[in-house]
């Protein structure tokens, strides 16, 4: 007599415990009813990209602007605003896998990711300053004073830029490799970028023009906190557990490494390394036309806003 097996909920699916193991059928029938029944929820986590991304865009164009004060030249603070964010998120999405187990739920990872980047952005409105004052006390001018004040920046806006890296990695936990989880990762990803539109634009052209950094970075914390609120209500309407060979990788006995692939998968991120490779002079160029348009702009943000 065979025993009965019990359904539990997967990350995108159905996966089944029991003595017996069902059929293809029964098993592709369960995930298609699991996926209907997570649809609802698609929007909201949606939202939730909107608003993160939102608020890092926003924070974004606060520290361009604070640093253009503090470092004294557009193009150093520019480029240690932009260097920052490009190493700290390809890092932080590295590092997630190390460091973060599979076990725990991704929103409630996410909801922690996006606390931390809330709190750091409201340090480091009050932080920035005090290296400028440092800068002064040290009193070493010419190029090796702007390279050591932005050495100071950039490692201070290193921790939220690494939280902000590792927001995606963590929510794709949330969904299998199928067509179904792609799309997810798509409306994800979609709705982050449309968010650092809205965010760089409510910076640059109406929060930074009629208030300040503070009342800037106030309203991106608010962000933060609202999508942290919004993911730990999500992460108690969505169940999510991990099979047993995942279980066996997230153990801490077993560690990840920092650059897992598959065999034989290595030629196929080299191509995707490659292919990132025109949009180096794109970033060199993007760099220069915002040079060139702050000199027809009143401030420096309405110039980075658009270039963003």
């Amino acid at each position: 007599m065979t025993k009965q097996t019990k359904p539990v909920s997967t990350r995108a699916g159905v996966a089944f415990s029991g003595a017996s193991s069902p059929s293809a059928s029964s098993t592709s029938s369960n995930a298609l009813l699991a996926d209907r029944a997570d649809r609802p929820f698609l929007p909201l986590l949606v939202l939730l990209f909107v608003g993160s991304g939102c608020a890092a865009l926003m924070y974004e164009v606060v520290w361009l602007q604070m640093l253009s004060l503090v470092v004294g030249s557009s193009a150093i603070s520019l480029g240690v605003v932009l260097g920052t964010f490009m190493g700290g998120m390809c890092a932080g999405s590295l590092l997630l896998s190390r460091y973060v187990s599979r076990k725990e739920h991704p929103l409630r990872v996410y909801a922690k990711l996006e606390m931390g980047i809330g709190i750091a952005g409201l340090i480091l409105v009050f932080l920035l300053p005090v290296i400028g004052k440092l800068q002064i006390a040290i009193g070493l001018g010419g190029f090796p004073g702007l390279l050591l004040s932005g050495l100071f920046c950039a490692i201070v806006l290193l921790p939220p830029t690494l939280m902000m890296g590792a927001t995606l990695p963590a929510i794709s936990r949330f969904v299998e490799t199928t067509p179904r989880g792609v799309s997810w990762l798509g409306f994800f990803y979609g709705g982050n970028i449309a968010g650092g539109v809205i965010g760089c634009l409510l910076a640059g052209y109406y929060f930074l023009r009629l208030y300040d950094v503070q009342v800037a970075t106030f309203v991106a914390v608010a962000l933060n906190a609202a999508v942290v609120l919004l993911a730990f209500a999500l992460a108690k309407n969505m169940p999510y557990s991990v099979d047993d060979k995942e279980e066996k990788s997230a153990s801490p006995v077993v560690k990840a490494k920092l650059f897992d692939a598959p065999a034989g998968s290595m030629p196929v991120y080299l191509t995707i390394a490659l292919s990132a490779s025109p949009r180096w002079p794109a970033k060199s160029c993007g760099h220069v036309c915002c040079r060139s348009i702050s000199a027809r702009r009143p401030t420096r943000s309405h110039s980075f806003s658009p270039r963003s």
